[in-house]
Parts: C-alpha cells; sequence; structure tokens
C-alpha cells in the first residue's frame, strides 16, 4: 500500500471511530434551540443522561472495539445498544435521528455480513419516525406518512449500497492489479538485475573465447608457415648430406635458401597483419599456382592446379584461409602420403568456392583417431578450424591404399573496394 493510501485508511478508521459523537454534535444545537419540543423536565434529564451515555458508548468503542475491528459480539453488542439509545433518543427529539442515523456510516463494519442490511433498515426506523414529525404518532395519516417515508429510505438506501458495493469491488480488483503490479515489477527489476549480470558474464566468456580462438588461429598461421618452411629447410639439408655431387648439393642448399627467405617474410608478415606472402601481389589462383609449382619442384612430386569456373577476385579472409588449408594439404602429402601424383582444384560456383587436393598416396582409415605428437597431428584440425571459421566446411576422404582428398568448401565472397 503507497503512502498516500495508508493515510486515507487512517483517516477512514477515526472518521468511524467516532462520527455518532461528530453526528450527536450536529444534533445538540438543533435540541437546545428547540427546546419546546421536549417539555417536560423529566425529558430533558432522561435525554441529557442518554447523550452522556452516548458519548462513554462511544469511548468505549474507542477503546476496548478499536484493537479488532472486524465483526463479532462485541461490536454486534455495541451496534444495538448504540440503536436503542438513537432511538429513544429519537422518541425524545426528533433532531436525534441525526445520532440515530450513524448505523448508515458503519453498520457494515460492524455487523456480519448476513445483518448488515438489516441493521441499516433498523437504523431508518427512527429516521423516518423524525422525517414523519416525530414519536409517537398521533394519527393514521402520520402513521401512513411514516410507512411511505420508511420504504423510500430503504430504497434510497439499496440505490446507494448497490452503488457502494459495486465501487468497492472494483477498489479490491483495482487494488488487486496495483499489488499483481508491483510483484512483477519487482520480478522485472531482479530479472533485469539477474541479465544485466549474465550480459556482463557473457562479455567475459566472450572475450575469453576470442582471445582462445585467436590463439588457435597465431597457431595454425605459424604451423602453416614458418614451421612448414623450416621443415622443408630440414628436407632440403637432410638431402644435401646424403648427396655427394656437390652440384646436385648446391641445388637443395639454394632451394634451402629460398624456402628460409620466404619463411622469413611470412614471419614478417605474420607480425604485420597475418596475410600469406603469396597473396600480396597475386589472387589466388596464381597464388596457388605458383604454390602448387614451387611444392612439385621442392618435393619431385607431379603435381598439377586446374581452375574451373569463372575466376573472381575474393574476399582476403577467403584468399586466406584456401591458401593455407592448401599448403597445409601439400605437406601432409609430402611428409605422409608417399604419392606420385597431385591434383589440385580451385573451382568457382553459385555462391560458393570449393578447393579439392587428391593424391594417389598410400591413404589412411579417416574413422581412426590421428595420431598426435608434439610435430605432428595438427594439419585436418587446422585445416577444418579455418574452414569453419568463415563459414565454410572441409571433409576428408580416404582409404588404405587409396590415396586422400580434401575438399575444402567456403562461402564465395568478394573482395570489399
Amino acid at each position: 500500500m503507497t503512502a498516500a493510501g495508508a493515510e486515507m485508511e487512517r483517516r477512514r478508521a477515526l472518521y468511524l471511530r467516532w462520527h455518532p459523537c461528530g453526528l450527536l454534535a450536529i444534533a445538540l444545537p438543533l435540541v437546545l434551540v428547540a427546546g419546546e419540543l421536549t417539555p417536560g423536565t423529566g425529558e430533558r434529564v432522561a435525554a441529557a443522561g442518554l447523550v452522556v451515555a452516548a458519548v462513554v458508548l462511544q469511548v468505549w468503542r474507542a477503546r476496548a472495539i478499536a484493537a479488532h475491528p472486524d465483526p463479532s459480539a462485541a461490536t454486534v453488542g455495541y451496534f444495538a445498544v448504540r440503536w436503542a439509545l438513537g432511538f429513544v433518543l429519537t422518541w425524545l427529539n426528533p433532531f436525534f435521528a441525526f445520532y440515530a442515523a450513524a448505523g448508515y456510516f458503519d453498520a457494515a463494519e460492524l455487523l456480519p455480513r448476513r445483518w448488515w442490511r438489516l441493521g441499516m433498515v433498523a437504523c431508518s426506523v427512527p429516521v423516518a419516525g423524525s422525517q414523519a414529525g416525530g414519536m409517537p404518532f398521533a394519527s393514521g395519516a402520520t402513521w401512513l406518512a411514516f410507512a411511505g417515508l420508511l420504504v423510500a429510505n430503504n430504497a434510497m438506501l439499496t440505490i446507494i449500497v448497490h452503488f457502494a458495493e459495486h465501487e468497492e469491488k472494483r477498489s479490491r480488483v483495482q487494488a488487486a492489479t496495483i499489488a499483481e503490479l508491483e510483484r512483477t515489477n519487482a520480478a522485472l527489476q531482479q530479472a533485469l538485475a539477474e541479465n544485466a549480470a549474465l550480459h556482463a558474464q557473457l562479455l567475459v566468456q566472450a572475450r575469453e573465447a576470442g582471445i582462445a580462438d585467436e590463439r588457435r588461429r597465431l597457431a595454425a598461421e605459424i604451423h602453416d608457415t614458418i614451421a612448414q618452411g623450416l621443415t622443408g629447410i630440414i628436407a632440403q639439408l637432410r638431402a644435401v648430406a646424403e648427396l655427394p655431387d656437390p652440384a646436385s648439393a648446391h641445388e637443395h642448399l639454394d632451394r634451402a635458401a629460398r624456402l628460409a627467405r620466404h619463411s622469413l617474410g611470412e614471419a614478417r608478415r605474420s607480425v604485420r597483419d597475418l596475410a600469406p606472402v603469396g597473396l600480396a601481389h597475386d589472387g589466388l589462383p596464381q597464388a596457388l599456382r605458383k604454390t602448387v609449382a614451387e611444392w612439385g619442384e621442392r618435393t619431385g612430386v607431379r603435381a598439377e592446379f586446374v581452375v574451373t569456373g569463372a575466376a573472381q577476385r575474393l574476399h582476403g579472409e577467403v584468399s586466406a584461409t584456401l591458401l593455407r588449408i592448401a599448403q597445409e594439404a601439400l605437406s601432409n602429402v609430402a611428409k605422409h602420403a608417399d604419392a606420385s601424383r597431385v591434383g589440385v582444384t580451385l573451382s568457382f560456383m553459385d555462391g560458393e568456392v570449393t578447393l579439392d587436393v587428391r593424391d594417389d598416396g598410400r591413404g589412411f582409415d579417416p574413422s581412426e583417431p590421428a595420431e598426435r605428437t608434439a610435430t605432428t597431428g595438427f594439419g585436418l584440425d587446422g585445416m577444418r578450424a579455418r574452414a569453419e571459421r568463415i563459414a565454410g566446411a572441409l571433409t576428408v576422404e580416404s582409404e588404405p591404399g587409396g590415396g586422400v582428398a580434401v575438399s575444402a568448401r567456403v562461402p564465395l565472397v568478394g573482395h570489399e573496394r
């Protein structure tokens, strides 16, 4: 309940507690002014005594019943005694009907629900008697007037009570709606607080996931560039050690030097923007063609590169991803396949680009988990992660003795102008 509502309820309770005394205070001046209506001294003394009794009764009600406002035997007894005092006072002087009408205001508070209408009808009796000219009635016409006034008073009371009940029901519904809105608002505030905390937690998790993804990407970048270059250098140096012919050894040393320079360029590029050196001046088809040719020259394996479809200039991230996948796939062929022929196909289709790398090597069983060591086992996972990072997919088809086919499919995203 709001502060304004609590204050209104306090004032209402105060009014219901003391309004009979207020009505009695209205009646007394009228009674004193119209003193000829009570000519007898005994009647004046009786009226005075009854007024004092009414005040005492009200003080008792304020002290004894205020703590227990719900209808009870005490409230019913208080209402009955007050009605009797009002009826007798109205009999002595019609102006005391103001006091007798007090039951109109608090019958519903003091009497059980099945009795409070009867209590209001009882209060209308002295009021109608006062309106008819005072009791006792001297003639039959006065009795008829009293009866008509009694009916009219109760008809008006019925109408007033009907609207009062309707307003009370509407007030209860409104209060229930307000209480429900307050509960909903409190739940909403709690949900907003929880959502704010969850949002902050998600931001932290997203940041951590971004850091982890960047670490994986950098690991794949290093694996696909520097690590592969170093592997090629090692292979060339081993070939030098096994060849007695100085001319052949010199050729392998030249290749090792070129690989070293290439790896150095990749390292510097990684520091700069992580874009492949091969794409610095060429598009993806040209870069792949050079990569395949250099790989075939270095390994001695027959390697062919084919482009199908209308070649387009791709977004830098798409080009870099496909080039890295091709480099890793060729590196895997050199290390594991023992192949005599490799084919690389770049296909431009509606909405997607496909890179296929096929070899006729020893193959493997894709259902068996790859052996992962400190220096191997990253290739397929790295290629798959690269493709999925740009909403693509990578599939591997192979069988023992049947070669390997690696296919990467990514969305066709054009170069940003």
